[in-house]
């Protein structure tokens, strides 16, 4: 959560970690989305124009080279290179700011922030996020029978509707899939907690 300065140390200890033991599943889509019940998530989304065409177009054809070579089930070995190569690949070009970045509005951040926080204590618990100029990172832990797809997909729709009317326009306005990667251990949550608090303190100010 986005804490007053000198809170950090504030944020709820809900955390589950990933279990070996327990099955693990993979929703169908373009891109793997591993779930376990009862685990956190790193989720993010972002903005349709966020990645230049030919950047993405090379780095999806890389990935379905990838994913060709690598037939299910993965191992957790397989699990993380994906992870290194792809999700975290892509999180640093999304922080090099491309595109029309109109997250950095506060009148549009707290349309998003204001929608994370809506269903937050009932259908999920919110650790920390950030809002940032093109897209949104999320540590989030769904609660009862509650999916994060469909979390994630209440949040992108809510706020693509109301953006778009405050900016008067039409279409797509996030990327079609988002990321988002089951938090495996107590290690794991405090880098992604530091990653979005170095986010919030060097990209997300206005």
């Amino acid at each position: 959560m986005e804490l007053p300065a000198g809170e950090e140390d504030a944020v709820p200890t809900f955390f589950n970690p990933f279990d070996p033991r327990e099955p693990i599943g993979n929703l169908a889509g373009n891109l793997p989305h591993w779930r376990q019940i009862g685990r956190t998530y790193f989720v993010t989304f972002r903005t349709a124009d966020s990645l230049p065409r030919e950047k993405l177009e090379h780095w999806r054809d890389e990935r379905a080279e990838w994913l060709c070579a690598n037939p299910e089930p993965h191992s957790e070995s397989q699990r993380r290179d994906y992870w290194e190569r792809f999700p975290a690949r892509l999180q640093y070009w999304l922080d090099q700011g491309y595109g029309a970045c109109v997250l950095r509005q506060p009148e549009l951040r707290k349309v998003v922030e204001d929608s994370l926080r809506h269903f937050e204590g009932d259908r999920y618990r919110l650790d920390e996020f950030v809002i940032m100029p093109n897209h949104v990172h999320v540590l989030v832990a769904p609660r009862g029978d509650n999916l994060l797809s469909s979390i994630v997909h209440s949040w992108r729709s809510f706020i693509a509707l109301k953006i778009n009317a405050v900016l008067r326009r039409e279409g797509t306005f996030w990327q079609k899939e988002a990321f988002d990667h089951i938090v495996r251990s107590a290690a794991s949550i405090d880098k992604f907690r530091a990653y979005i608090r170095n986010n919030r303190a060097g990209g997300a100010k206005e």
